[in-house]
């Protein structure tokens, strides 16, 4: 409809770039918003297609730091111990771990620590913030489709985020955790250790 409106009423070239780049921002949104909601289907039917392989979980976290790196101004701070190894799709864990990382930077503060801790036979990869943390009635359906705080509405996205998160984790054996801290949010993926 914004194209259609520009096409009709657009005088000069700023009024149909603005339209034009608008229109690109929803186009991506949408294709996001597909791409998830396929992720969820597939993880419902227990055909989401993960290749797990060994990776450095340091590494891991790096990447995803370096990832955010420009829309933050600096690196997210990064705290695993060297040869930390984690059974998981490279590809996946990523999509999962940038979830968390998004979250934390639109609806947390502070900064923003990503995590691995070896615990019982796993390892705990750890996003946490220095925000508010979650409201405690949301706290335990966190994961649930379409979840979100009452304030987070009104920033964007459709509430998948977490629930990916949830699914990826499942797929890979594990299992994916939310806490509140004393100051923020503190999510993370249970993996298999490698």
């Amino acid at each position: 409809m914004e194209l259609e409106l520009a096409l009709r009423h657009g005088e000069t070239f700023e009024e149909l770039e603005a339209a034009l780049r608008s229109a690109t921002e929803e186009a991506d949104r949408l294709a996001r918003l597909a791409e998830d909601l396929l992720v969820l289907a597939r993880a419902d039917e227990g055909m989401l297609p993960i290749r797990p392989e060994p990776l450095d979980a340091r590494a891991l976290l790096e990447g995803v730091s370096q990832r955010f790196a420009a829309r933050v101004g600096h690196p997210l701070e990064v705290d695993a111990p060297a040869g930390l190894t984690v059974e998981g799709d490279e590809l996946r864990l990523e999509q999962a771990l940038g979830n968390l990382v998004d979250n934390a930077l639109r609806h947390g503060a502070g900064n923003v620590r990503l995590t691995a801790v070896p615990v019982n036979g796993t390892i705990e990869l750890h996003v946490a913030d220095e925000g508010t943390g979650f409201p405690p009635e949301l706290l335990p359906r966190v994961f649930e489709r379409f979840a979100r705080a009452d304030a987070a509405r009104s920033r964007g996205g459709a509430g998948l985020g977490l629930s990916i998160v949830d699914a990826i984790a499942r797929a890979h054996g594990g299992a994916a955790h939310a806490a509140n801290r004393e100051r923020g949010a503190d999510v993370w993926l249970e993996m298999p250790a490698s």
